[in-house]
This record gives C-alpha cells, structure tokens and sequence, in this order.
C-alpha cells in the first residue's frame, strides 16, 4: 500500500487538476526548511498547524500523522478543551482557543483550515498576509466574491492554496480518470456519479449548510469535470424531499434529500449525478464512464472481500463503509502527501483554489437550476457576481464570456491598477484570469 500510494501522490502531483486548468505555480515562502537537502537527500519534515478540531479536523490530524515527512505542531478550537483532547490524542506539542495563534506561529509552514465554512476566506487571506502556505476544506467561501478574494491573497502574498476534494486522490477514481486520459474505453459519452449517505444529518446540520447542491453534491459535480478533464457550460438540477419532512420548510435546496443534476460539456458529454441523504443498506459511492469502446466503473469500497453464499442470498458479508470518514481516510492520507510534496519540491499543488472556485459556481448553478426549473449556464452565476473590490474584477474584466468587456457593478475607474498575481513569484505563465478565459472560450 505504501508503494502504491507513492506512485500516487507522484502521479496526482504531477496531473493538473482539469485538463484545462492554471497550474499556480510560487516561490516557497520558508524554502530553507522545506526544500531537499542535496547532500543527504532528507529533508525537514513539513511543520503545520490546524485550525478546527471537530469531525473533519480529527479526520486531517489522522491523515497528517500518517503521511511521512509531516509533523503538526499546533492545533486550535473555539472549546479550547476539544483542542487539547485532540492535541493529546495525536501527540501535539501546543494547542489554543485562537486560530489566529496558528497562523502566526513561525514554527509553522502550512495551516489546515478547517474550521466551519463561513470562517475560511478569512482565514486563508490572514494566512497568506503571514506567508503560511493553505491547505481548505471545501468550501473557500460560500459566495463568489469572497472565493475570488481569498484566491488573489493567496496569489499576491507567492503562497500555495490547495482545495480539499479528497475524492480525486481515491484510487477507485482515479483509476477511472486513467483509463480516460489513456482512451481505454474510447472516447467518452456518458458520466455518472452516485452519492448516498447511510442516513440524514440532524435538522440543525441543514439549516444553514447551503444546500443539498453546495453540501453534499459539489463533490460528485467536481467529479464529474475531474472525469470529464474539461470544464463545464450548463446544468440542469432538480430535487425533493423524501426521507426528512421537518426539512421540507426551509429555504431553497435546504429542503432537499434528494437530488440529480445533469451536466453538459463540450463534444456533448452528459454527466449525470444523484445523490440522496439516506440509503438503506449503508453508504453507496460508484461512478461510470460510458465510452465509444466500452465502459469502466468503479463499485463501493468494503471493508472486506468476504461474501456469503445461501440459497436466498449471495452477497458481501459485511455493508460498504459506513460513512465518508472511513471510506475516504486512505484518500485523505493521500491528499496530504501530495499537498506536502508540493510545497518541498516547489510544485503546482493538484487541487487548486480555481477548482474551489467552479466547485462553487457549479453548485450556485445547480441551485439556480432548480429554483428556476430550467437549464442554467455557468456564465451566467459569473455574471451576477458584484464587483465589491478591485481583485475581484481582475479575475472577470477580461473574460470572454463578456463580448464588450466586463461593466463592474463597484465604481472602480482604474482597472489598469487591479491586482494581479505577483509575476516575481509566478513561475507559471498562467494566472486566475486565463483560467476564467479558458473556461468560458466554450460557452
């Protein structure tokens, strides 16, 4: 398992994240400490902080003392009681009740974010004006504007921003993307992705969490264009509720259980997604490539290969994982790697803010698609974007999907003093721009 998650990491490192997308490439901020030592070929381990001690941050502290060359050295949590319990758990010298304590501790090279979301754009732009390098669980933020000011920080201040979507580095998956790129099946048709939790959140989890399409189906979405290796044009999205009637009140997708997309790219590949809050026999993630010569998928993961063979049932002995937590933890030990290796050998991380960025701008899509009952393009999300501040123009005045130019809603008259990436720290020609114009030179 160590060899093969090795060539993994190799392999995600080196892949961009979506065929067409930027690959970010900036200066090391703490190089002295990061970099290969040249005459032993060892290297300091990567020192991170972690802000956030609930459910996915216990997941992340598992996943980092499992990845080689990568010490966490200071945890937070608003209950400073959960950041002991979990700094005594996973062997952490220092922990805190203040993110910010993280941030600015100059033991520190990389912090993990994650906190709940309303707090990460914040978070990732005090980290970029201390020089920390930023692994963020989905979402950046949960509106464009903020995702886009997060992403120029990152940008302007030479540091390295990675999006957690840990599914891309699952072998299941990432198998399927190879036997893509390899033309294994011929050239593709059809996607379809499929996500079903064991059973539904608590109402309090729902109210408030942005939606069955930016909560929950935003990975499946994100993996539909990880598949496709294109980016997407229009979606059309409906849902309904079915397992959870207290639910059924709350505003716009909130009140959804349940869920389908489907999803138009280039070449006229369809993706289809359906997700679901509750399944019966346990937690269901599979998705399949229908292509010219064939077709490639991948089943649930189990906890065994053990069957049970009787005369009224052949079976798996056991049910799938149970939940995202132990299905995914290979995934995530993997992620960490690969986020970490980056930031040693100074390259493009492989899951970048732009990922986050069309993550985000697919689920408002979908949101968009339901409320309204039609299809929706993505152009049009960008275009209902505010201009609140001039780095948030510079990722859309020159976009093509603007015939005549992008009009700011915000009255800024010099546009040739935007913010831009910092080209002393960009050594990459590509920037967030180029991305917006790639994207939407389809549309």
């Amino acid at each position: 398992m160590t060899k093969f998650r090795i060539a993994l990491v190799s392999l995600l490192v080196a892949c961009t994240s979506a065929f067409t997308s930027p690959q970010h490439h900036v200066v090391v901020t703490r190089s002295s400490v990061l970099q290969m030592s040249a005459e032993s070929g060892a290297r300091e381990p990567v020192k991170v902080g972690v802000i956030g001690c609930g459910r996915i941050g216990i997941v992340h502290l598992g996943a980092i003392n499992k990845a080689p060359g990568v010490v966490p050295i200071v945890v937070s949590n608003p209950t400073v009681s959960k950041a002991e319990d979990a700094a005594k758990r996973f062997g952490v010298p220092k922990f805190t009740s203040d993110a910010m304590d993280v941030i600015t501790d100059p033991e520190v090279d990389a912090v993990w974010i994650c906190s709940p979301s309303q707090y990460h754009a914040d978070q990732i732009k005090a980290c970029a004006a201390n020089g920390k390098h930023v692994f963020c669980e989905k979402p950046i933020a949960t509106d464009l504007a903020e995702t886009v000011e997060a992403i120029n920080a990152c940008n302007e201040a030479g540091v390295k921003l990675m999006i957690g979507l840990q599914r891309r580095f699952d072998p299941n998956f990432l198998r399927v993307r190879t036997a893509i790129e390899n033309k294994e099946v011929g050239d593709t048709i059809i996607i379809k992705t499929c996500s079903r939790d064991p059973s539904p959140p608590p109402y309090e989890y729902v109210k408030g969490g942005g939606g069955i399409f930016n909560d929950m189906a935003v990975h499946d979405l994100d993996m539909t264009r990880f598949l496709a290796g294109e980016d997407p044009i229009e979606i059309l999205a409906v849902g309904s509720c079915h397992i959870d009637k207290s639910i059924e009140d709350l505003p716009g997708s909130e009140a959804f259980d349940t869920a389908s997309c489907i999803v138009r790219y280039p070449n006229g590949v369809n993706a289809m997604v359906d997700v679901c809050r509750q399944s019966s026999y346990g937690y269901d993630q599979r998705a399949e490539v229908l292509g010219t010569k064939g077709m490639i998928a991948t089943d649930n993961v189990y906890p065994n290969t053990a069957k049970i063979y009787k005369n009224d049932f052949t079976g798996n002995a056991d049910m799938p994982y149970d939940f995202f937590l132990s299905r995914y933890f290979e995934a995530y030990v993997t992620e960490t790697e690969a986020f970490c290796r980056s930031l040693v050998e100074d390259t493009p991380v492989p899951c970048t803010g732009i990922d986050g960025l069309v993550a985000l701008t697919m689920s408002l899509a979908a949101d968009k698609s339901a409320a309204e009952g039609r299809w929706v393009k993505f152009s049009e999300i960008i275009q209902q974007v505010y201009c609140e501040s001039p780095t948030e123009c510079n990722l859309l005045v020159d976009s093509d999907v603007f015939p005549d130019g992008f009009k700011p809603v915000g009255n800024f008259k010099d546009l040739d003093k935007l913010v831009a990436p910092d080209v002393d720290k960009q050594k990459e020609d590509s920037s967030i721009l180029s991305s917006f114009n790639s994207w939407f030179s389809k549309v």
